[in-house]
């Protein structure tokens, strides 16, 4: 908002206008996956999930219909269920001089292929600057790759299908602030350290 651009002070017809005016960009979201094997009773080993390229969580209700001859005629529903999903699509990476494809990536194409315990994953995605905006759960994964020509790059179409509840936990990215005229700095730190996974 420019100087000269004062706020209209709120009246009972004129309701105060929001001061969150900056659109969020999709790109927010970072995914990490917990490369302990479910189930071992060590502590997590959170590493980035590299290349995503599209990223979409969804948190879908099983509604019922509870009607019954008292609601005069009105539908009534009750929520009995919640199922959650990530759908994303990842640009397949390998290191540079070995070939070798990314770890995180690797894990979870394994876990797509195996059965038991070790077909799940312990995931967490966040807002990677910062907004209360995280969640972990354990997920079932689909690994599909895309394939293509000759002309097209490696590609992957994966789906995590949660079991059991998405937990909303306290975002591993920290506090951001504002400084003037700046990029967002995390609380903590004086230098302003890169914002975590942006490379990812």
């Amino acid at each position: 908002m420019y100087p000269w651009h004062k706020p209209t002070p709120p009246t009972p017809d004129r309701p105060e206008q929001p001061a969150e005016t900056v659109t969020a960009l999709a790109r927010r979201y970072r995914l990490e996956v917990d490369m302990v094997p479910t189930g071992s009773a060590t502590a997590p080993r959170w590493t980035l999930v590299p290349g995503i390229t599209e990223f979409t969580p969804t948190a879908e209700p099983t509604i019922q219909d509870v009607s019954t001859y008292d609601t005069d005629g009105w539908a009534e529903q009750a929520k009995t269920m919640l199922t959650w999903q990530i759908e994303m699509t990842l640009a397949h990476r390998a290191h540079p001089r070995t070939g070798q494809f990314n770890g995180a990536q690797e894990f979870l194409r394994r876990a797509a292929l195996a059965f038991g315990a070790a077909s799940y994953v312990h995931v967490r995605f966040y807002d990677r600057f910062g907004a209360q905006d995280a969640h972990e759960g354990s997920a079932l994964v689909t690994w599909e790759p895309e394939g293509g020509g000759p002309d097209e790059v490696d590609t992957i179409s994966v789906t995590l299908s949660g079991s059991g509840p998405l937990v909303p936990i306290a975002n591993p990215a920290g506090v951001v602030t504002l400084r003037p005229n700046t990029e967002p700095t995390f609380a903590g730190d004086d230098d302003g350290p890169e914002v975590p996974g942006v490379a990812g």
